[in-house]
């Protein structure tokens, strides 16, 4: 604090610095409480997702087995096919208070199945279920892999505001408000010694008026002495206004 000079205008500056800190707090611990708002949404639909995963996989996986018991193991004819992709993964963006989170979604690419002559021998319909119950599960895992990247994207954006609004609570704002204490203890410092030199020199002038008065009224004593000491004073009588006296 020493090396912040303590006049005026640095005070305004702090004064103006203490504000924008303040704003700045309001605004993150704002921002702060509305990515805890999402950040909990998104923990509720990450569960819900989840619990729901696991029915569908479980659905899925019985049914792919119930495929194989009607149609045999089709696996082989699957994996000598071209593999072409009927569902892609888009990414987008969604913004929460500023905050960048990545958002995933499926969408069908029209392409044509591939090995359309699977289960013409049998269980053709057990094949076509297995592809709409693994369908459903792909969406599902989609849907988690979003909001779990996007959770964790807020989580971070979490740590990094909480950090920036106790930086400020306890250590800016703070630090502000120490200078501010600073340069108003040493402008009053200031203020009582121009009080108390104000003073002394007003209480110096009173002694020298005083001194002067003094001073004249002694030198016209001294002037109205030499007056009367060069008068003569036999020149105020007149010697034919005395009775002659008689012996």
């Amino acid at each position: 604090m020493s090396e912040v000079p303590p006049t005026r205008m640095n005070q305004q500056v702090f004064k103006g610095k203490k504000k924008a800190a303040e704003s700045g707090h309001k605004l993150l611990k704002k921002k702060a409480d509305a990515l805890k708002v999402k950040f909990r949404d998104y923990a509720k639909m990450i569960a819900e997702t989840k619990g729901n995963m696991s029915t569908d996989a479980t659905t899925a996986f019985f049914s792919l087995t119930q495929a194989e018991y009607a149609a045999g193991n089709f696996k082989q004819k699957v994996a000598e096919g071209t593999l072409n992709a009927r569902v892609r993964v888009g990414a987008g963006i969604d913004n929460v208070a500023g905050v960048k989170l990545p958002v995933f979604t499926i969408y069908e690419t029209g392409g044509v199945a591939d090995n359309q002559s699977l289960g013409l021998v049998g269980g053709g319909k057990k094949i076509v279920a297995v592809r709409e119950k693994f369908k459903v599960f792909l969406t599902q895992l989609i849907k988690l892999a979003s909001l779990q990247t996007s959770f964790v994207t807020l989580d971070e954006a979490m740590k990094v505001t909480n950090r920036r609004v106790n930086a400020l609570e306890n250590v800016t704002i703070p630090k502000i408000q120490s200078v501010l204490d600073y340069i108003e203890r040493e402008l009053d410092e200031l203020e009582r010694e121009d009080f108390t030199r104000l003073k002394l020199v007003q209480g110096k002038k009173q002694d020298d008026m005083k001194e002067n008065v003094v001073v004249k009224n002694t030198t016209d004593k001294m002037k109205n002495l030499d007056i009367n000491k060069d008068k003569d004073i036999t020149a105020t009588f007149d010697a034919q206004d005395d009775e002659d006296v008689v012996f």
